[in-house]
């Protein structure tokens, strides 16, 4: 029962953040490895502080919207209007999802996009995840600014999901997965094709300090596989590289890059 309160609760929350039908008092207390006393404990006060609700007929627990709204209110008065205009004009270019994940430590968290397909195929997931290092084009543009070493290191940390739960062109080993890095040290980006999952292709660059140089976030476009193919993504490359230096030069006006 390792963790403050406060670690406690904020693991607490993030669980919540799974299902929007709301989870099990024994399934949280599973999960976060807690007595079951405990958990009903933190629900009671966060129902206290609204933040969390008791479904009436399932006796689940849920997320309330006082969370959302204070991320709202944060992004309102945040640097996200400086960033927004550059995602929407790389979505309307490209005609696909566009992504931004910020750095914070040994995360890569999506937290801004702009969808730029109007019909058709449309690739639009959660915002708010972490984008999986192993086999994402996010993942593998961060791991590509790490030497072989530092990037294998994080990419365990992490953890692997189940491999059959990735698409067919995955990496199935590391020595794959740095072979899959080395090019994309090469050209300066890295892509995927029906890697994180069947039928989606990705490609993606990461977003440096523009003084220190450090990777501070990674840009992505994503897509249906039959709209983004290899050749149209490398076609796209110049464009992704100058949004990321774009956002590289609004980073410092910007808070969600703090």
């Amino acid at each position: 029962m390792a963790g403050s309160q406060i670690e406690r609760a904020l693991n607490l929350l993030e669980s919540l953040t799974r299902d929007a039908r709301g989870l099990p008092m024994q399934t949280l207390a599973d999960e976060l490895d807690i007595p079951k006393s405990a958990t009903h404990r933190m629900l009671a006060e966060l129902i206290r502080l609204g933040y969390v609700r008791q479904d009436p007929q399932t006796s689940r627990y849920r997320l309330s919207t006082k969370l959302v709204a204070l991320g709202f209110r944060y992004l309102a008065s945040s640097g996200a209007d400086v960033v927004q205009p550059i995602l929407d004009r790389l979505a309307q270019d490209s005609g696909e999802l566009v992504r931004l994940g910020v750095i914070d430590g040994e995360r890569q968290t999506w937290i801004a996009k702009s969808q730029g397909a109007r019909s058709g195929l449309r690739y639009d997931p959660d915002m708010g995840r972490d984008a999986p290092l192993f086999y994402t084009a996010s993942g593998h543009a961060w791991l590509a600014s790490l030497d072989d070493a530092e990037a294998l290191a994080l990419v365990e940390r992490q953890g692997i999901e189940d491999p059959a739960a990735f698409g067919p062109n995955a990496p199935r080993s590391t020595a794959e997965l740095l072979e899959r890095l080395a090019l994309a040290r090469q050209q300066g980006y890295a892509w995927v094709e029906e890697s994180a999952s069947l039928g989606t292709s990705a490609i993606a660059a990461v977003v440096r300090h523009p003084q220190e140089r450090r990777v501070i976030g990674v840009l992505s476009i994503a897509g249906p596989t039959a709209r983004l193919p290899l050749a149209r993504m490398h076609a796209l490359a110049p464009q992704l590289l100058a949004a990321a230096q774009e956002l590289s030069a609004a980073s410092l006006a910007s808070e969600l890059f703090a």
